[in-house]
């Protein structure tokens, strides 16, 4: 519960984004999410410089290459599933115990992974493990988001939801700094020292911020959103049937509105790096524009989060998403380049730039597009179906298309535009849930309502 001293409404929202306990949820969403970002974006950098040659060498250069992905891709994958399960449980049991056993899963699974021997002494127990640890990575961090958002945006102001649900997705590219900067750091080791021992420092490091997170986590109260669905659980038995049968349009426009930030990740911060570091440039300076990419990220994110609260969250991702197609040919002829600092300018203009205005508006605006009784499990299968096509498929569709002669560039582009400009379609014909669909208000925000069909009745 909010501490008495802390101003809150007459639906238990708090009144400012200042008070004692909104600056503890807002800590919690992003330390909470900062450090399952750095944990599962650790191993996405790392599928790019390392896994090929520990797990897979057998494979040659090229295959090895895209196995490392292809198990990248299975944690991707597998992020819808860990939206239904947490999504389930954090509407049925509560978004703050959700996030924890979620955090807690991450840390661990990381962990092993760091301890992992490579296929040259185990055999294929190592790639196949391997496998199997990066889908549970995969199911922990769908878990992650919506509840880490929703912690925020329903204990939020109304009109500061926007900028409050941000610090959730701004816990993406801060963790994705935190990882970058300490596998650039491991990467200027000499000789066998990186591939040897070096890699799995960062992986071993997430068990000390994982203390860190749950001690920050276990201070903040449930959402006064879920304290009064309590007394609804028989209408909340099984949220998800409910999400399909009455909210699929919702999911649908979720999923396109979410894509363009996916495919922009997988195409910047893995498939560029590969390409980067395939040229022969410098694994440790090309980690070091990757993370400065993520600064530029994580700024954009809290600037446009803020617009969004003035003009809409609508206006604000539609605007994200024209930007995403008109710059997705220079990205990508500035990745092919092969040479670094053109990278640094794609990895500004693409992971900086339009990542940062997508994840801006993007956490309140999906979350909006459900009622409280399901927006866990809603929230969530929308966003992680997204990444589990956009960030968990592009790396390797990316790779094929890119072996076309004289056309690998342009292909690549144009897929990634297309994306964006049906995504622009999708959030320009959308409605959120006040709406009959949605809008910018919704006064059920702090309270309940009970659904009967598609009916909504205020509680």
């Amino acid at each position: 519960m909010t501490n008495n001293n802390d101003v809150v409404d007459s639906e238990g929202l708090q009144t400012s984004l200042k008070t004692p306990e909104m600056r503890r949820i807002l800590a919690s969403s992003f330390v909470g999410s900062a450090i399952e970002f750095y944990d599962f974006i650790l191993y996405a950098t790392a599928s790019s410089i390392v896994f090929a040659q520990l797990f897979f060498a057998g494979l040659g250069p090229g295959l090895s290459l895209f196995a490392s992905f292809s198990t990248l891709a299975a944690g991707y994958l597998a992020r819808p599933l860990g939206g239904i399960i947490f999504g389930h449980f954090g509407d049925r049991v509560g978004r703050k115990k959700a996030l924890i056993v979620s955090m807690v899963m991450m840390g661990v699974v990381t962990v092993v992974i760091g301890l992992m021997p490579p296929t040259e002494s185990i055999g294929m127990i190592a790639p196949i493990s391997l496998f199997i640890l990066r889908i549970v990575q995969g199911v922990a961090v769908g878990g992650e988001w919506g509840g880490a958002a929703l912690m925020a945006l329903e204990h939020a102001p109304k009109n500061r939801r926007g900028l409050a649900a941000a610090f959730a997705n701004a816990g993406g590219p801060a963790g994705a700094i935190l990882a970058t900067l300490v596998l650039s750091l491991t990467a200027t080791l000499t000789g066998d020292g990186f591939a040897t021992w070096g890699w799995r420092l960062p992986f071993l490091l997430s068990a000390v911020l994982i203390v860190v997170g749950l001690v920050i986590r276990l201070k903040v109260s449930e959402t006064p959103a879920f304290q009064r669905l309590e007394s609804e659980s028989d209408e909340r038995k099984v949220p998800l049937l409910t999400v399909f049968a009455s909210y699929k349009r919702q999911v649908l426009v979720a999923l396109m509105a979410t894509m363009t930030i996916y495919v922009t990740q997988g195409l910047t911060t893995v498939w560029g790096v590969s390409v980067a570091v395939a040229a022969g440039e410098d694994k440790s300076e090309v980690l070091n524009w990757k993370a400065l990419g993520a600064l530029t990220t994580l700024i954009v994110t809290f600037l446009v989060a803020r617009l969004s609260d003035r003009i809409g969250r609508k206006l604000t991702l539609i605007g994200a998403h024209i930007v995403a197609a008109a710059l997705a040919l220079p990205v990508v002829l500035l990745i092919v380049s092969g040479e670094v600092h053109q990278y640094a300018i794609a990895i500004i203009l693409g992971n900086g730039l339009v990542q940062g205005l997508c994840y801006g508006p993007i956490a309140a605006y999906v979350s909006e597009l459900f009622p409280p009784q399901v927006r866990y499990s809603g929230a969530s299968v929308g966003y992680q179906l997204a990444a589990a096509l956009g960030a968990g498929l592009s790396p390797m569709v990316a790779s094929a298309l890119i072996l076309v002669p004289g056309a690998g560039p342009y292909l690549i582009a144009a897929a990634w535009a297309l994306i964006a400009l049906l995504g622009a379609v999708a959030v320009f014909m959308s409605r959120s849930y006040s709406e009959g669909g949605a809008s910018q208000t919704e006064p059920a925000i702090g309270g309940v309502q009970k659904i009967k069909g598609n009916q909504r009745t205020a509680v």
